[in-house]
């Protein structure tokens, strides 16, 4: 069980953070408690290709930094059988745009929409200002003895 990394951006400048995303996974569900070891797909895309998918699935027609597919909803991956947590799709567009809009490193912004996403797959949100303060909280201690802002 664990991470599959799909590259579909054809960018190979990501390969070298792809340690970064399994040591986030697992202190993510060391954090949350999660004893299951579950299967994630992270596929990277470009622009184009997850502005397909936000058109088709979000009825928003504009490409997005990261879209996450979970197959639970809520907490309840916590009490099914089911070991695939979803699929993480990441513009690696987005990753470059935004790491110079928040003036850190690709590394950081690749991770972080990683993270983001997982937490997405786990059941969290940010719908709500609670929400996104509990979620953004949790964001920031996973990653940033990771990955330094």
């Amino acid at each position: 069980m664990g991470i599959r990394i799909v590259n579909k951006s054809k960018d190979v400048t990501f390969k070298q953070f792809y340690d970064d995303l399994s040591l986030i996974y697992k202190k993510t569900l060391e954090k949350l408690q999660i004893k299951k070891d579950y299967d994630l797909s992270v596929i990277l895309v470009k622009s184009k290709y997850i502005q397909n998918i936000n058109r088709e699935y979000r009825n928003i027609d504009k490409p997005t930094d990261v879209i996450t597919f979970a197959m639970q909803e809520g907490e309840s991956y916590m009490y099914e059988e089911e070991y695939d947590l979803g699929d993480i799709y990441i513009n690696i567009d987005y990753v470059y745009l935004q790491a110079l809009q928040y003036e850190h490193s690709i590394r950081r912004e690749f991770c972080f929409l990683f993270v983001h996403g997982l937490l997405h797959a786990l059941g969290y949100d940010h719908m709500n200002i609670d929400d996104e303060k509990v979620m953004f909280e949790l964001q920031d201690e996973i990653l940033e003895p990771i990955v330094k802002r």
